[in-house]
């Protein structure tokens, strides 16, 4: 269906969008502008227990879950991150949902889209280059090179760039010094971007970026650069949020990427604010576990976007829940009822992390072939016992037609459940009692240690009065602790802050835990192996 009768369906006009072909098309800022005073419609959070390699389907139940309300009548949008290239051609593979529950045009969402992120991109490195370049002229403010904070950026994986040093070659080519790259979906520049409310705000956002200390010690901002402007010019196209479809034909916002394990992993806040007005329900994800994505989103999202989420959909697989008791990949495919009952604890910490903020929660149990009758028998009595809702999905294979329990069972739970919001914690606390507030009841650890570093940091930081801001924890995805390899529900754990990174733009500060990097490297069999292109035009091994 070509895109001006998709944006029919939610009342867009031609003269609202920008087109870039017949399936995809831009919002423009000023309809945003003029929806704002409309009220609310309800919103969706799904989310899920840590991932695992056996796959979950997160984002293919979020599109499943739209096009079933869609099915049953209700006015519904989606709205979803965009797919970085990193992981689209590293392991993880694209985000554009999968089987009857895609995001078309599937090829151009995993792919170069309408350039958001060609745009973070550059934008990101033309600071790092007007840094460099104030230095080489004169250096005015006196940057110190040996602390420059502001990384260029790549989206793709490559575990080369991760420290570099530019400059060198004589003094024609600039100061020598040493640098390192980010992937641009974890970026400050991908941040400040999907938390920004307009190009006034946009700019006021970038002014606030914090590149650089200079040689008193004293921080340096995109403000004393004067480059905010130049910045915000680069942006402009990319803050217009994204409008494609579904295969069934349910309009999707896919807007703005920004990893959940680094960065705060939910999609902007005008594609989900915008889609608030124009449906009366809106379905949305963050990435990874609840650990990160659904924490972030209601502590980070949430107080920019005033709206907390009606209900929230908790995404379980048995073979996940198998793996999280103890099963090995390669048998998966056995019936372990035993497992499935001890990776249940970690289903529960979950939920008991969702009923903390107040928010109900519906578990939605995607299916997969290797399920058997007593596994599944297990995890419903399971949930019975709990007292709490959920319902089996078969999106994938089905369609809408296989998610149509689960979204008649969301809408009723919230026609007959009134959420409660309760952030974790007040801007009061200082950092550590943040941090320290998040792993205990969050992740269930016992405490948090901080290297020298990192200690240092928060009494600077605090000084400066930046200990006002949330904190975005990065760590893995694959456990509620920060070591990878333990899985299920750990106890009596220590979360490792080795560092903060002050993101004064984005408005939170980054602790970074364990061995987490903020450049990720390809694996030994990256999935651009099994990519091509046809003489047709056709494109192969993308998913």
């Amino acid at each position: 269906m070509e895109i001006q009768s998709i944006a029919d369906k939610i009342h867009l006009t031609k003269d609202d969008l920008e087109l870039y072909g017949n399936y995809k098309a831009k919002i423009h800022l000023d309809k945003i502008e003029h929806l704002k005073n409309e009220k609310n419609g309800h919103l969706i959070l799904v989310t899920s227990i840590n991932p695992t390699p056996a796959g979950e389907g997160k984002s293919t139940v979020s599109v499943g879950l739209a096009d079933a309300l869609t099915h049953i009548g209700k006015s519904t949008i989606l709205a979803l991150r965009e797919p970085s290239l990193g992981p689209t051609m590293g392991m993880k593979g694209g985000a554009a949902g999968g089987g009857y529950a895609q995001v078309v045009p599937m090829e151009d969402i995993n792919l170069h889209f309408t350039g958001d992120l060609h745009a973070l991109t550059t934008a990101n490195n033309a600071l790092a280059a007007f840094i460099d370049n104030h230095m080489y002229q004169g250096n005015e403010l006196q940057i110190d090179p040996d602390n420059v904070s502001w990384k260029r950026a790549l989206d793709l994986n490559d575990r080369a760039l991760r420290q570099v040093k530019v400059g060198l070659g004589g003094k024609t080519n600039g100061i020598p010094r040493e640098d390192g790259f980010d992937i641009t979906v974890a970026s400050e520049m991908m941040a400040v971007l999907c938390l920004s409310a307009s190009i006034e705000d946009l700019k006021a956002r970038l002014r606030q970026i914090v590149v650089a200390e200079n040689t008193k010690g004293e921080p340096v901002t995109v403000e004393d650069l004067k480059v905010e402007g130049a910045l915000a010019l680069l942006l402009k196209d990319a803050l217009q949020p994204n409008l494609v479809q579904t295969i069934e034909h349910t309009p999707v916002f896919v807007h703005g990427g920004p990893f959940a394990n680094i960065a705060h992993g939910c999609n902007s806040l005008l594609a989900t604010s915008t889609a608030l007005k124009l449906a009366d329900y809106t379905v949305t994800e963050a990435g990874f576990g609840a650990d990160l994505g659904a924490e972030k989103f209601l502590d980070i999202k949430v107080p920019h976007l005033k709206k907390a989420p009606d209900a929230v959909v908790i995404v379980v697989t048995i073979r996940a829940l198998k793996m999280h008791g103890g099963v090995a990949l390669k048998d998966l495919q056995k019936e372990n009822v035993e497992a499935v009952k001890r990776g249940f604890v970690h289903l529960e910490k979950h939920l008991q992390n969702m009923q903390r903020y107040g928010l109900p929660a519906i578990v939605a149990i995607n299916e997969f072939s290797s399920d058997t009758k007593n596994e599944e028998a297990l995890l419903s009595q399971l949930l019975k016992e709990k007292g709490v809702p959920a319902a089996r999905t078969s999106v994938w294979q089905n369609g809408s037609q296989g998610g149509i329990e689960l979204a008649e069972k969301v809408v009723d739970l919230i026609e007959t459940t009134e959420p409660s919001f309760m952030p974790l914690y007040p801007a009061s606390f200082t950092i550590e009692e943040k941090i320290n507030k998040i792993v205990k009841e969050i992740y269930g650890g016992a405490g948090v240690s901080f290297s020298k570093k990192a200690r240092q940091q928060m009494n600077q930081f605090a000084k400066r009065g930046w200990d006002h801001l949330p904190i975005c924890i990065a760590k893995t995805q694959y456990s509620l602790s920060d070591d990878p390899e333990k899985l299920g529900c750990p106890k009596d754990f220590t979360i490792s802050v080795r560092e903060f990174v002050p993101k004064l733009g984005a408005g939170f500060i980054v602790a970074l835990t364990g061995k987490v990097l903020t450049m990720p490297g390809l694996p030994k069999q990256p999935a651009a192996l099994k990519m091509d292109i046809l003489e047709t035009g056709e494109i192969t091994g993308l998913f």
